[in-house]
């Protein structure tokens, strides 16, 4: 299990992957596995909690929460994760960012980040200034260079622009794993089971994430260890009047080969396909059509 430091000193010397880390796609993943393989120090992760404010963030729209990142990086083995908000540590000169966080609270003989970091007052830190200072105090630190697929550096700005577009697949793939929700079950209109014969649970997007486009989405359920298939609509649900949910997104889920009572859980939703845009249909009949073809595809 992953150990969150907050207060004093990692016991035993560490190797530290620096970064935001906003949906630990493989170019980050690069950076981390850098501080994975450094022999005689455990891994730790300094980043920042999603809830927090940074100046190039004005309007987050997170990836991934910041509760999914943290199970991520102990999937993959990382030992500390060391998460502040970002005002508890933006006063710092670059200096200072060295010598109180990585060398006496995280105990850093090694550091690494990725080209684009920054760190200190004012974004003044570089890859370049981190190795200088680190030598001062005994930290070897080392740049990793982009992580690129089809010629391309892989960024989290561009992989918010495919799942914005509905292109998830292509997102899952420069991520490493399929995009990732896991939010309370709240009660909707019932129609779905009522009316339709197509039971769903109903999930609302916070509005700090990105929100894929609206529409059908194929997806993977995780129940208690199991992966269920799912056909996913993610929008306002334009055919059904009277909504219950609220003003925000909803993620609507028919679970195929379940019909349990989920309300109040947290549950993982996948999304690993898209199907179809959301539309107005005539009259629930239609709607009901459609979700027998939407639930033919997701099987497929």
């Amino acid at each position: 299990m992953i150990d969150i430091t907050y207060n004093g000193m990692i016991p035993g010397k560490t190797a530290v992957a620096l970064g935001y880390f906003d949906g630990l796609h493989l170019g980050h993943l690069g950076v981390i596995r850098a501080a994975l393989s450094q022999e005689g120090l455990s891994s730790a992760v300094f980043t920042f909690n999603c809830d927090t404010t940074l100046p190039k963030f004005k309007n987050p729209e997170d990836i991934i929460s910041f509760e999914n990142k943290r199970e991520l990086l102990s999937r993959v083995g990382v030992n500390y994760l060391y998460a502040p908000d970002f005002a508890e540590v933006c006063g710092l000169t670059a200096e200072e960012f060295v010598s109180e966080i990585l060398v006496k609270r995280l105990n850093a003989g090694y550091a690494c980040c990725g080209t684009n970091f920054r760190f200190g007052r004012n974004g003044s830190g570089t890859p370049g200034l981190l190795a200088e200072i680190g030598a001062r105090y005994d930290m070897r630190a080392e740049t990793v260079p982009d992580v690129c697929h089809n010629r391309v550096m892989i960024s989290s700005t561009h992989i918010r622009e495919l799942i914005r577009g509905g292109n998830v697949e292509e997102a899952n793939t420069l991520l490493g794993y399929e995009l990732w929700y896991r939010l309370p079950v709240v009660r909707g209109n019932e129609i779905g089971g009522r009316l339709l014969s197509f039971p769903t649970i109903n999930q609302i997007i916070p509005e700090t994430n990105v929100i894929p486009r609206f529409g059908v989405y194929k997806s993977f359920v995780q129940l208690d260890k199991r992966n269920y298939r799912g056909v996913t609509n993610i929008g306002v649900k334009p055919t059904i009047e009277n909504r219950r949910d609220g003003d925000g997104v909803v993620m609507e889920t028919h679970i195929i080969g379940f019909d349990g009572d989920l309300y109040g859980q947290n549950v993982s939703v996948s999304l690993c396909g898209f199907i179809r845009p959301e539309r107005k249909f005539p009259d629930l009949e239609e709607l009901k059509k459609q979700i027998a073809a939407d639930k033919e595809l997701a099987m497929n």
